[in-house]
């Protein structure tokens, strides 16, 4: 997860909002959970060769410490 957030201020209308609500609480999630699932997929769908953002970068293995 990202260690740093920001917010989005989306404007939808009241009854698909509910809805929407409803749906999340029926499967247990959040409804930001459900929107940045749905904008990681989309950016994948999109962009499948372009990095995710920030995407922590795979670490290189400490060099072997020397036993004396």
């Amino acid at each position: 997860m990202e260690l740093k957030t920001a917010r989005l201020t989306i404007l939808i209308d009241p009854a698909k909002k509910q809805a929407f609500e409803e749906l999340c609480r029926a499967q247990d999630m959040t409804p930001s959970q459900v929107v940045r699932r749905l904008i990681r997929d989309y950016m994948e769908q999109e962009a499948p060769a372009a990095p995710a953002a920030k995407r922590a970068a795979p670490r290189k293995a400490a060099p072997a410490k020397r036993g004396r």
